[in-house]
């Protein structure tokens, strides 16, 4: 009863943030269980272009490291802020948010690129909550229990996190930059003077992912109109 009751919780959430929460979970069991290999799964130029392993352009952004703190920090987060974006500022806008993570994704890779990063999925993260925070400005924030301040610093409190732990800050500066670079790009040119909106979502990802909104005009046949039917 209780699995049933966590599954119906579950099927709950919206599908965007349930499909990638379940990829990175569904992922990093394959790996503890040794079903897949971190080798099998990091981002390399060379094996994507050469070797045509085009599947690492995903993968990357699945794998946060083996079971322990820092991936159930990861997923606390991802599914927290990827969940309060789809049912916030993207809600109803399903293609538009798919669109978000498509940008960022192709974003992030080629910058990480220039930086020999191997896994991307910290970064997107980051930039899910750099989002957020920039689209709630007003909202305080919790800090596990230890610091209180306004949205808008989560992310570098969690930059500064990652280097209390020793990691390196490189990608959630990456993170950040993407963020910022979609925030700009959507919610702050577009309403300056001269300015427009650049990030448009593809129509077959609307036709896909978003409903269809009712025609106001359109006048149902006598057959499809409540009460009785006239002969």
């Amino acid at each position: 009863m209780a699995w049933q009751g966590l599954a119906a919780e579950f099927l709950q959430v919206p599908a965007v943030t349930r499909t990638y929460t379940a990829a990175c979970v569904l992922t990093t069991a394959a790996v503890q269980l040794e079903l897949l290999s971190p080798f099998q799964l990091y981002f390399n130029p060379h094996l994507v272009f050469r070797k045509f392993q085009v599947w690492r352009l995903v993968t990357n952004f699945l794998f946060f490291g083996p079971l322990g703190f820092s991936f159930f920090f990861n997923m606390l987060f991802v599914f927290r802020y990827c969940r309060m974006l789809e049912e916030g500022s993207f809600r109803g806008r399903t293609a538009d948010f798919v669109f978000m993570f498509l940008f960022g994704g192709v974003l992030m890779t080629l910058l990480g690129l220039l930086g020999s990063l191997f896994f991307l999925g910290q970064a997107l993260t980051v930039m899910l909550v750099y989002v957020w925070s920039r689209r709630n400005p007003r909202v305080r924030v919790n800090f596990f229990g230890l610091l209180t301040f306004q949205a808008p610093f989560l992310p570098w409190a969690l930059m500064g996190f990652s280097l209390l732990l020793g990691n390196s800050i490189l990608v959630d500066l990456l993170g950040i930059a993407v963020g910022h670079i979609y925030y700009f790009l959507e919610d702050v040119f577009p309403n300056q003077p001269g300015g427009k909106r650049l990030l448009l979502t593809p129509n077959f990802l609307k036709l896909l992912l978003d409903a269809r909104e009712e025609d106001p005009n359109y006048l149902p046949l006598p057959e499809e109109q409540p009460g009785p039917l006239q002969q």
